[in-house]
């Protein structure tokens, strides 16, 4: 079972119980009213599997074979319909050549094949304002604000913050970087208080999506589905992700930054804060209670639609740095400028030339995965280097002379307490 199946079972057991409407169930799983009245029916004989489709696995009978897509492309080709759209084309295919093709279908055809853009809509009003959510933990607003916090009496310039789209309810951290490693810390400790929020919003920094490739249109970009390793964990997980395109589409968490940038700064300037601990204890003891009790609706007053973490879901291996590797025939592969190597009690014959998922999780340790299961590893050793001989030239320091790269020099032997924990402490 899928985690999405998880969440829509999830949303049908609120509905059953009564603390959700049908209604409410049925736009959290994009479905109508009426089929989450048939699948709380179907529960009673079919239990937690009424979620899974019962064609899983199985062609759709409704497939179009290859031929017919061949046909209707050649004839579209033509010069007398060089001009026509995915309706009135299917149109025309079904009534002059008998191919019956539904429009959507025949859209992604042609868009396909370069002879379709899909137009967006005009927007009649620029920045309309957007009503708020209805529910806590329905969509949260995420973003980083650089900032000198402690007027130079200490190298704090960075706040992760997460604001709750319903409520404005606030919470975050100060951190060292505005990096990957550092915002899902934050987003761990998040999860470990509240859940798994439905949606967050962002904006489009490159810790959140893949910038588009030189001429490569969004539709390509869609379905190329590359993600970085924050939108990788928030998919395993069951996040939602809606990237801004102007800084006014979050502006509550911008004008949110910009009420940090005047009070917070004066209240830890009269607490004489000077260092990022001291900061980070101060967000936690003293300003997100005042702000949540000042500016931030009851959250109590509202549903809650955080969802649990899961038995399934293991933080450490989701919010971490995910890689894959092919196992060579020797049972190694490389990482990070290492070479390791799979132990021989772990070790089986099926896996060579295999896909391998190696975690380098926020801690600094080092795991990998095969077929769902871990799999001890260990580094390799240095091949000593042959002595030089004294009739050998020496060896050009450049990037063809075959001169090695030492850029990752003890990085693994760098001992460092959790970063987690660390922006916990």
């Amino acid at each position: 079972m899928s985690q999405e199946e998880r969440d829509c079972l999830d949303w049908l057991k609120r509905a059953k119980d009564g603390r959700m409407s049908q209604r409410e169930a049925a736009e959290k799983m994009g479905v109508s009213a009426r089929w989450v009245r048939n699948l709380l029916g179907r529960m009673t004989k079919r239990g937690d599997a009424v979620v899974v489709h019962g064609l899983r696995g199985r062609p759709s009978n409704r497939k179009l074979p290859a031929e017919a897509q061949r046909q209707a492309l050649a004839i579209l080709k033509q010069p007398d319909w060089h001009d026509f759209g995915p309706t009135f084309a299917a149109e025309q295919l079904a009534k002059r050549h008998q191919i019956q093709v539904g429009k959507e279908t025949l859209r992604k055809w042609m868009i396909e094949a370069g002879m379709w853009k899909s137009k967006p809509h005009r927007l009649r009003e620029v920045h309309q304002w957007r009503p708020r959510r209805s529910a806590f933990g329905e969509l949260v607003q995420w973003d980083t604000s650089e900032h000198d916090w402690l007027e130079g009496r200490g190298p704090v310039r960075y706040l992760v913050r997460m604001i709750d789209d319903a409520t404005s309810w606030s919470w975050g951290r100060f951190v060292e970087r505005d990096a990957t490693p550092h915002n899902m810390g934050v987003l761990w400790e998040y999860l470990e208080r509240n859940g798994r929020m439905v949606d967050v919003y962002t904006d489009r920094d490159s810790m959140f999506t893949v910038p588009p490739r030189p001429g490569e249109s969004k539709d390509e970009q869609r379905a190329a589905d590359r993600l970085t390793q924050l939108g990788r964990a928030l998919r395993e997980l069951g996040i939602g992700l809606i990237l801004a395109y102007s800084p006014q589409a979050k502006g509550r968490i911008e004008r949110s930054f910009l009420t940090a940038q005047d009070r917070l700064v004066k209240h830890l300037r009269l607490a004489k804060v000077s260092t990022l601990e001291g900061a980070n204890a101060f967000l936690e003891n003293e300003y997100w209670p005042e702000w949540n009790a000042h500016f931030a609706r009851p959250v109590a007053e509202f549903p809650n639609q955080h969802r649990e973490l899961t038995p399934q879901l293991d933080l450490a291996a989701i919010l971490c740095h995910v890689e894959e590797r092919v196992i060579g025939n020797d049972y190694t592969f490389s990482f990070a400028g290492h070479r390791c190597q799979i132990a021989r009690p772990a070790a089986q014959a099926g896996m060579r030339r295999q896909r391998l998922r190696v975690e380098l999780r926020l801690d600094g340790e080092l795991k990998a995965r095969y077929q769902g299961r871990y799999v001890e590893i260990g580094e390799c050793g240095v091949r000593p280097i042959a002595a030089e001989s004294k009739h050998s030239k020496p060896v050009r320091k450049d990037h063809n002379a075959g001169g090695r790269s030492n850029w990752m020099g003890g990085f693994f032997d760098r001992p460092s307490p959790p970063l987690w924990k660390s922006i916990g402490d």
